[in-house]
C-alpha cells in the first residue's frame, strides 16, 4: 500500500509541474506577442479654415447719439405779463426781424389795456411754439424760438472719460433713422469748455453740410467719430483670436501643423483687430475650427478666405 500511495503522489507532482511549465510557456508567448505588436493610436487631423494677415489702415471710433438743431436760434419773449391773445405764426413759418408774431393782453381785473405786440428779434424759421392762444404769459418764458435752418448742427454729449480723445476737426459720420445706411460726413466744430457737473459729460457740436437736404432740425442722429487712425498695421479678423486662462493667442499655419502664437492686440474695428505683436503680414492664421486645437496639432485646410480687405 505504501508503494502504491507513493506512486500516486509522484504522478500528482508531475502533473502539477507540467501544468506550471505549460502555463509559463503560454504566458510568455502572450507577453512577447503583446510587446512586439503594440496597439497603434489613430492620428487626429482637424479640418480648419484659414486667412492671411494683411497690412492696411485701421481706425478707432467712438459712437454716441445726438439731436439736429439750428446752428443759430433765438428765443423771443413778451415785454409784459398777461394772456396770449393772438398767435400769428405756426411751426415752420419763416419770419423777418421785427415782424409781429403774437399779441399779449396785459389787462387786469377791472382794468383794460391795449394788446402788447411780440416781435421777432431776428429773421429765421419758427422752430418752437411752447404756448397756445389763451395761455398765461410771463416775461421769463419764451413765446417762440426762431432758428436759421440754413445752418444745422448735431449736438451730442461726450462722457468725461472720452474727453481727452475728442478734438476740433475730427472726421465723423452721422446716420438718420429716416434713411437707414445713409451716412452724412461731418466734423467736430465746437467743444464746450465746461463739463456738465450733473451728467459728467461735455457738449460738442458737429456742422452739417449746407447742401444736405435730408437732415432736418429736431431729428435724432447716430454719431460715429473717428478718434484714432493708424496706417500700415497688421490686421486679422477678431474670430481668429482666442483667450484662455488670461492668454491671448492665435494659431498660425505652419505647413500641416497649427502653431500657437501669443499676440498683442491694438485697435478693434467692425470685426477686424490690429495685431501689434505676434503675427506678420502674409502669414496664414486659422479663423474657424481652432477652438479644439492644441499647439502642434495636425490640420487640414478646407478653405482659405480673404477675410480682411
Amino acid at each position: 500500500m505504501k508503494g502504491k500511495a507513493r506512486t500516486v503522489l509522484i504522478i500528482i507532482i508531475l502533473v502539477l509541474v507540467v501544468g506550471l511549465i505549460a502555463g509559463g510557456f503560454f504566458g510568455y508567448r502572450e507577453f512577447m506577442a503583446g510587446s512586439q505588436a503594440p496597439e497603434l493610436e489613430e492620428e487626429v487631423i482637424t479640418p480648419v479654415i484659414a486667412t492671411k494677415a494683411v497690412r492696411g489702415v485701421i481706425a478707432d471710433f467712438f459712437q454716441t447719439n445726438g439731436e439736429i438743431v439750428s446752428a443759430s436760434s433765438v428765443e423771443t419773449y413778451a415785454d409784459v405779463r398777461g394772456i396770449l391773445a393772438r398767435l400769428y405764426v405756426e411751426l415752420g413759418d419763416y419770419v423777418r426781424a421785427n415782424r409781429v408774431i403774437a399779441e399779449v393782453d396785459p389787462s387786469q381785473p377791472g382794468l383794460t389795456y391795449a394788446l402788447s405786440p411780440v416781435r421777432a428779434r431776428v429773421s429765421g424759421t419758427i422752430t418752437s411754439l411752447p404756448l397756445n392762444q389763451g395761455d398765461a404769459v410771463s416775461t421769463q418764458r419764451p413765446i417762440a424760438t426762431i432758428g436759421d435752418l440754413s445752418r444745422l448742427q448735431v449736438v451730442a454729449a461726450i462722457p468725461e472719460r472720452y474727453i481727452s480723445r475728442i478734438r476740433i476737426g475730427l472726421p465723423s459720420d452721422i446716420y438718420l433713422e429716416a434713411w437707414p445706411g445713409y451716412a452724412i460726413p461731418v466734423s467736430v466744430s465746437e467743444m464746450n469748455p465746461v463739463v456738465d457737473p450733473a451728467s459728467r459729460a461735455m457738449k460738442i457740436k458737429l456742422d452739417i453740410p449746407s447742401d444736405e437736404t435730408r437732415a432736418k432740425a429736431g431729428m435724432y442722429a447716430k454719431i460715429r467719430i473717428a478718434i484714432e487712425e493708424k496706417e500700415d498695421v497688421v490686421k486679422l479678423p477678431t474670430d481668429a483670436v482666442l483667450r484662455r486662462f488670461g492668454d491671448t493667442f492665435v494659431f498660425v499655419v505652419e505647413e500641416d501643423v497649427a502653431a500657437k502664437r501669443f499676440v498683442v492686440l491694438g485697435i478693434t474695428q467692425g470685426g477686424i483687430v490690429e495685431i501689434v505683436e505676434g503675427v506678420e503680414a502674409g502669414e496664414r492664421v486659422v479663423i474657424q475650427g481652432q477652438t479644439l486645437l492644441e499647439d502642434g496639432g495636425k490640420i487640414r485646410i478646407l478653405e482659405e478666405l480673404q477675410a480682411v480687405g
